[in-house]
């Protein structure tokens, strides 16, 4: 009895054993690309959220309306019994008539809407938001580092001198023309920007305008909000110019992303899909059409809000998620970037803004006008003794001016190479 319960005992183990030999070789021998494909899934899943109604875009893009309490947001540990704020407290008070602004874009049919908007709308208690797709993921250099910045500390502009050696500047990839205001403590800032489709060189590069809103140092402990239009292949698989926000609490390291590519960032608006296509465009000496900015703090609950347009509410960012800017910044900045990937000093073609120099003035080149900042009195107010920075000015430029239309504004941006920048 004694032998023949060892004796199967044993054929047991060995059993179990070479099932457990088996398993485990399987594994080692499936190949690379199908355990990433796996982890992709698994990304797909936890970012597409299951949708009330699905929306075609013309553009090839698919917009999910998601109920509200079923966004990405609420993935996050810290937000598991949050209520929703459906308005902020306080919103800031402006030197620009925004209904003035609003009518004159609609006498001169100036307006831009987003592509989507063509085939529906979502409903009331969802928020649109745009399908990741598996070629979307699949493009980026990990899983883990999808809807991310890439780490570096020129992703956002250090304030140099203009003498600044030309080969740092190409090792950081990054470059900026930038009007930007430091020294005070600020609780947000606005500005309206026309929009462009700039000509972009190669797919990982891409080139955007927008508003930074920052705290911190230029280090590891950065704190940056930052919402505009960009072109970027890498992103989105096209080259259209796309509504966009970012935020990070440790300088692009592990923290944020892009739109709604992690939890964060809480929307509350069914209208604005971020990340999806803004239309129409400007174009050269001819029509130009422009998007407002404003993100500002709501000092009651401490939440940074975003509104798009002239009306358009789209959410806020709750003040947890940061360190510094959990109570003010310490500088904003408002213009253009774009990736140099160009090797050996040389330096990539794609364009900033309108791809043309400042000096060439209304309908050539790119412009923010009406540039304010939001006080501790949550007023807007025009910001003072504003600088302006760019690593290489003969690739990309920046001019300030001010006058009682435009308020404080500036041209900016460039073709990247030309004969003085090659």
């Amino acid at each position: 009895m004694t032998v023949a319960y060892f004796s199967i005992t044993r054929v047991f183990l060995f059993i179990v054993v070479i099932f457990g030999v088996t398993s485990l070789s399987c594994a080692a021998i499936q190949p690379p690309a199908s355990r990433q494909k796996l982890k992709v899934h698994k990304h797909l899943k936890r970012l597409n959220k299951t949708p009330v109604k699905t929306i075609q875009s013309p553009d090839g893009d698919i917009i999910d309306c998601v109920h509200i309490s079923n966004q990405p947001a609420f993935d996050h540990p810290f937000l598991k019994d949050h209520k929703i704020q459906m308005r902020p407290n306080y919103h800031p008070e402006g030197l620009y008539d925004d209904n003035k602004v609003s009518t004159e874009s609609k006498e001169n049919d100036n307006t831009i809407k987003q592509l989507w908007h063509v085939n529906g709308m979502c409903p009331e208690d969802t928020i649109p938001i745009r399908r990741t797709k598996e070629e979307d993921v699949m493009r980026a250099s990990s899983v883990k580092r999808y809807g991310k910045k890439k780490h570096t500390s020129m992703a956002v502009p250090r304030i140099m001198p203009k003498s600044a050696d030309p080969d740092l500047v190409n090792e950081s990839g990054h470059q900026h023309a930038i009007a930007y205001v430091e020294g005070d403590r600020f609780y947000g800032a606005k500005a309206t920007m026309n929009v462009w489709k700039p000509k972009i060189q190669q797919a990982n590069e891409f080139s955007l305008s927008q508003v930074w809103i920052l705290g911190g140092s230029f280090g590891e402990d950065l704190n940056s909000i930052e919402a505009g239009w960009q072109v970027s292949p890498d992103l989105y698989g096209d080259n259209n110019t796309r509504l966009f926000t970012y935020w990070t609490s440790d300088a692009y390291q592990a923290t944020g992303c892009y739109n709604l590519l992690c939890s964060g960032f809480i929307q509350i608006n069914n209208n604005i899909a971020m990340g999806a296509s803004i239309s129409p465009v400007s174009a050269y000496r001819n029509s130009q059409y422009d998007i407002s900015i404003l993100v500002w703090k709501d000092q009651k609950e401490g939440n940074w809000w975003m509104q798009f347009g002239n009306g358009y509410v789209l959410g806020y960012w709750p003040s947890f998620l940061f360190s510094y800017l959990a109570d003010s910044a310490s500088m904003i900045e408002w213009g253009g970037e774009v990736v140099n990937s160009e090797p050996d000093g040389q330096h990539t073609s794609t364009q900033m803004g309108s791809g043309r120099f400042p000096e060439e003035g209304f309908g050539k080149a790119s412009y923010f006008r009406n540039i304010q900042v939001v006080d501790k009195e949550n007023n807007l107010k025009s910001p003072k003794d504003i600088g302006t920075f760019t690593e290489q000015s003969n690739c990309y430029d920046v001019q300030t001016g001010s006058n009682s239309d435009w308020g404080h504004y500036f041209y900016y941006g460039g073709p990247g190479r030309n004969p003085n920048c090659p």
